[in-house]
């Protein structure tokens, strides 16, 4: 019977992750002989009974105390680096991941593809292939957690917050909620599933929708009437969305914010918190109004804005 003692390395990311608990691990062995077997030994030697020399040494104390306080501040500081090199490495995914959507929900994960595909606690991916999750939950705090990648991170309501990974292996990973969320988060698992780029696309193909999500996003902000503020020659003075996306935008208060993905959600749900530097506060929230699913799609159509220039007013 196969018992593998750790989860296959499917990521790029894993190696490094387990090359640095190995080296902690190693370490910690190295600390604890390095503490109890020279104690065993004088338990040893200096039992009661046991004729030896007990008398005191005569080392400097201070080489003592330099000694003990440089050399493991040294070790710590070189492990600091090596995890922080592997923290920084998780936290910036490259700029063309491919963007798939995700919102944790008592007791599944739901997931939308560029493309519009929709999946329910399965993920396709292909191999080779950066991968940036951007992930929001519709009620409490979950946790998306990939142990063949070594990735988890907590997804919360409320906010987005994202995670990235690069597959390296074909294959059926394991998908675990790993945050305490309710009666069935025993149940709320799935699986990834990592294919050749080839096969990825004809995936794509077979159970592609109607509509990309940017697509539905477009169609959503028309029916909300966004488009008679924010595009063409609208009557009422605001911002302008082409070109928006990933730029700095002055507000009113005198603070420069970046447009990314919270400032486009605040934006929706919470317009009164960060007005535009030479507008009026008149946006109407959206709160209640629109679900997670429909707040993505508006952000992804928003994001498609981004290398647009916007039209002249007249």
């Amino acid at each position: 019977m196969r018992f593998p003692l750790f989860p296959d390395q499917a990521s790029t990311l894993a190696p490094k992750v387990d090359e640095l608990y190995f080296g902690l691990t190693l370490l910690s062995a190295i600390m604890m002989a390095i503490i109890f077997l020279p104690m065993l030994y004088f338990l040893y030697k200096y039992r009661r009974g046991n004729k030896v020399d007990r008398s005191p040494l005569r080392i400097p104390l201070w080489k003592i105390e330099v000694t003990w306080t440089v050399i493991p501040l040294l070790i710590v500081f070189g492990f600091y680096t090596w995890a922080a090199d592997i923290f920084f490495d998780q936290e910036r995914p490259p700029a063309e991941a491919m963007d798939i959507t995700v919102i944790g929900k008592q007791w599944m994960w739901k997931i939308q593809h560029p493309e519009g595909n929709r999946e329910i606690n399965e993920l396709h991916v292909p191999t080779g292939r950066a991968v940036r999750l951007i992930m929001t939950s519709q009620d409490v705090i979950h946790s998306f957690f990939l142990p063949a990648f070594r990735v988890k991170q907590d997804v919360l309501p409320g906010r987005y917050v994202t995670e990235w990974f690069q597959p390296t292996k074909v294959g059926t990973y394991h998908l675990f909620c790993a945050e305490y969320c309710g009666t069935s988060h025993s149940g709320m698992v799935g699986h990834v599933i990592v294919m050749e780029p080839a096969d990825y696309e004809e995936w794509l193909r077979v159970g592609k929708p109607a509509e990309t999500m940017a697509q539905s996003g477009e169609r959503l902000f028309r029916e909300l009437g966004c488009s008679g503020c924010h595009m063409g020659n609208s009557q009422i003075r605001a911002p302008r969305l082409e070109g928006l996306f990933g730029k700095p935008v002055p507000l009113a208060d005198g603070q420069i914010v970046m447009a990314d993905e919270k400032y486009i959600r605040d934006s929706i749900l919470l317009p009164q918190s960060q007005i535009a530097a030479g507008y009026a506060p008149v946006m109407p929230t959206f709160a209640g109004h629109i679900s997670e699913e429909e707040l993505l799609q508006l952000l992804l159509y928003i994001k498609s804005l981004g290398l647009k220039q916007p039209e002249e007013t007249r």
